[in-house]
């Protein structure tokens, strides 16, 4: 995932509707994933986080283009870093989504996701709303930016509440640590936050 909205946000998209049904073929990875999560939740922390991520690893490769949002996420220097260096970066981004959305979905909250299943465009590529709905309080909207890609349709962002870009915001967040030139800053960042994530 791309790093997510602080965890009181998402606390609760674990009590997935069944009968939630992705009617557009883009909408189709943003279900298989809430099923992942919902799954997630039910096992909680009394199965091992290894075991809970080896699981869920799958289902974030399906469902996100992950090196498309790490390139969106730190720019032209991307084309500037060597080969193995950007496969270590994105070795490390991958290891940290993972973290990331594992370490939200441990226990099932009692809030309800929905899924609205028909896209709305944006250029050539497609948004799928959800809502996070608290039992108390205001709803939480994340809307997954879909792009087909060799008929293959995978997010390669989030809005929050429709509008905040988590890339641009990670742009931000990253320009520090790249602001030597090199990927190493960040690549070290990120295995270790997902250490962190994993205890």
């Amino acid at each position: 995932m791309i790093p997510l909205p602080r965890r009181p946000l998402l606390a609760g998209l674990l009590a997935l509707p069944c009968a939630a049904r992705a009617a557009a073929p883009s909408a189709a990875p943003v279900q298989a994933l809430l099923n992942g999560l919902a799954a997630l939740c039910k096992s909680g922390k009394s199965t091992p986080f290894a075991t809970r991520a080896a699981t869920f690893a799958p289902i974030v490769d399906a469902s996100f283009d992950l090196q498309a949002i790490l390139i969106a996420s730190i720019g032209p220097r991307w084309t500037g870093f060597p080969p193995q260096a950007q496969a270590d970066l994105l070795a490390a981004f991958r290891a940290f989504t993972i973290a990331s959305w594992v370490a939200n979905f441990d226990s099932d909250d009692g809030q309800i996701f929905e899924l609205t299943p028909t896209p709305r465009q944006i250029g050539a590529d497609e948004a799928i709303t959800t809502r996070i709905l608290p039992p108390t309080g205001d709803p939480t909207r994340l809307d997954f930016v879909m792009r087909n890609t060799n008929s293959t349709w995978k997010a390669i962002d989030i809005l929050i509440d429709g509008s905040i870009s988590r890339a641009a915001v990670q742009r931000s967040d990253f320009r520090g640590l790249l602001k030597d030139g090199s990927p190493a800053p960040l690549t070290a960042s990120l295995k270790a936050k997902a250490a962190e994530l994993a205890h």
